[in-house]
């Protein structure tokens, strides 16, 4: 037990010193290349920063843990919003460009609630179990095409808009930094996961809680350091793309891909409470951000909160 606790440490001090070289590595990336960071934000660094999540959902499907399959997205896309987002917003508040609020959250909302209806089979369909099939894999799938016309549009757009910045690293380094980071951050978060879920087991905590929370925070502790980091560096498109492109990607692809290549995937322990919390997050995300477009303190203070809730629900069933 105390090894547990250790190892954990360990794993974040990793974490908290790759994400710094990954965050550096991927804006001098950015810079380099003329792209814009907000496509980074969406794209390496939300995409790089959900692997963790990935291999979680391949090998909790492939095993038949349903609930984890479903805990891991679930409970990331709320603890990225409510609590990782929130936490960072309290250590330093960012201001939110007016893409974000008008076209990203939008399509997360759209995805999320796209996701609501495919997955309540027991409101919907009067069915015993709420689930995914296949073809429902497939149709998130699709979902994420929507994403990348809109990250298409948006690179095309606004090619040149780093035109003129100073990139740290030269684009060989910067891709090499990126990549160690990447890797560090991965490896760190396995640590601390594993780690902190064998401590919880060893005390007796259920699957779904473990999933929602300890897995579900766990994974999402790239999320965590990375905006941070990038909103300590005053990378504020990354900062938040990271958020809401990761969100995006784990109920596209970190959902709907195992369910699509694997087959359908059906669960008992998740319901309509938590595909509430899930689209309140956004939503609250969205009303936040649309106000002055800077997110305060105190709001950040309220997706805690909520958050809170949600951890009281959960351990109350």
């Amino acid at each position: 037990m105390f090894l547990n606790i250790l190892l954990s440490a360990l794993g974040f001090a990793v974490l908290l010193k790759c994400a710094d070289f990954f965050v550096e590595g991927a804006s001098s990336f950015a810079k380099n290349l003329k792209i814009p960071t907000a496509v980074i934000g969406l794209t390496v660094v939300a995409f790089g920063t959900s692997a963790p999540e990935l291999a979680i959902s391949f090998s909790s499907r492939l095993s038949g843990n349903t609930d984890i399959l479903y805990g891991n997205v679930i409970g990331s896309n709320i603890a990225n919003i409510l609590f990782i987002l929130g936490f960072a917003v309290v250590i330093i508040p960012f201001e939110i460009e007016n893409d974000v609020i008008k076209k990203e959250i939008p399509i997360l909302l759209l995805i999320t609630m796209g996701l609501s209806v495919l997955f309540l089979d027991v409101v919907f369909d009067s069915a015993v179990s709420n689930s995914l099939s296949r073809a429902d894999g497939v149709t998130m799938i699709l979902f994420f095409s929507i994403f990348i016309y809109y990250l298409i549009t948006l690179l095309s757009r606004d090619k040149d808009k780093s035109a003129g910045e100073t990139a740290r690293y030269k684009t060989p380094k910067s891709v090499v930094v990126t990549l160690l980071g990447l890797i560090g951050i991965i490896l760190g978060s396995n640590v601390v996961v594993e780690n902190v879920a064998a401590f919880a087991a060893s005390v007796g905590i259920s699957q779904k809680i473990i999933s929602v929370t300890i897995i579900a925070v766990g994974t999402s502790l790239p999320e965590l350091v990375t905006t941070v980091t990038a909103a300590k560096k005053g990378e504020n498109n990354m900062a938040i793309g990271n958020i809401v492109g990761s969100n995006i990607f784990n109920i596209c692809v970190v959902l709907g891909l195992p369910v699509a290549l694997l087959g359908e995937a059906a669960t008992a322990a998740f319901g309509v409470v938590d595909m509430v919390f899930m689209l309140m997050s956004v939503v609250l995300l969205w009303i936040f951000s649309s106000t002055n477009r800077k997110l305060k303190r105190y709001e950040a203070g309220i997706l805690i909160s909520v958050y809170c809730a949600y951890c009281v629900y959960i351990f109350a069933q």
